[in-house]
């Protein structure tokens, strides 16, 4: 049966993508770097700020890395922190997997303190019983780490449990744990999801096909 879902955060529970886009346009303006939306998408979405900034701007030494990467974080949570809503239909999902006992957990790539910032702006703690944060493991996705991770801490298998992600490099980390998965396409077309490995894709939590998924995914899970 299905035991348990992991959830993406950035792009998955919440809308983030155009601040996140706008932020890091603003932040490598002065580096000169001309960020367009094709370039954002293959090697920004849903990987590791230390990967990005590493291949973006290789002649930055480690502390210019992490200071570039706290100041892009900060003015991101600046501009959200009024700006954050559930995705469509989340609220509706989280309640039903609370009737059918489903576990719940987070899998992020993003930094500690914006996932914190997020989750609380968005009042989603009390559903979640774990929170895998990419950055306090030894590898973020799109190595299965981090969801490996989530279903230990869970203590359930992968063919128990199902992800949401909306990003390529979440996708690859998910089904690289063995884990089916839901695309969210909130970033990147159903095409790109369903490339990387996606079983289904969906606007949004609110998609009229969601429960008739979950229910095969559940039926054929052991």
């Amino acid at each position: 049966m299905l035991s348990a879902i992991l959830f993406d955060l950035d792009g998955t529970l919440t809308h983030t993508d155009s601040i996140h886009y706008a932020v890091w346009q603003d932040i490598l303006r002065p580096h000169n770097v001309d960020l367009n939306r094709k370039y954002y998408d293959a090697m920004f979405s849903g990987r590791l700020n230390v990967d990005i900034i590493r291949d973006v701007l290789p002649q930055l030494g480690p502390k210019e890395s992490k200071d570039l990467s706290d100041r892009k974080e900060a003015q991101f949570r600046e501009r959200a922190a009024n700006e954050l809503v559930p995705l469509d239909g989340l609220l509706d999902l989280l309640y039903w997997t609370k009737e059918q006992g489903i576990a719940r957990g987070i899998v992020t790539n993003a930094p500690e303190h914006n996932a914190n910032f997020m989750i609380d702006a968005l009042k989603l703690r009390p559903w979640f019983s774990t929170i895998v944060i990419g950055e306090c493991l030894s590898h973020g996705k799109p190595h299965p780490l981090p969801y490996i991770t989530g279903l230990e801490r869970l203590g359930v298998s992968a063919s128990q449990t199902v992800v949401f992600e909306d990003s390529p490099s979440g996708i690859r980390s998910a089904i690289g744990a063995g884990i089916p998965t839901i695309g969210i396409t909130s970033t990147h077309t159903s095409d790109a999801l369903r490339a990387v490995g996606a079983h289904h894709t969906i606007v949004n939590f609110a998609d009229a096909d969601l429960k008739s998924i979950l229910g095969q995914l559940r039926a054929r899970a052991v």
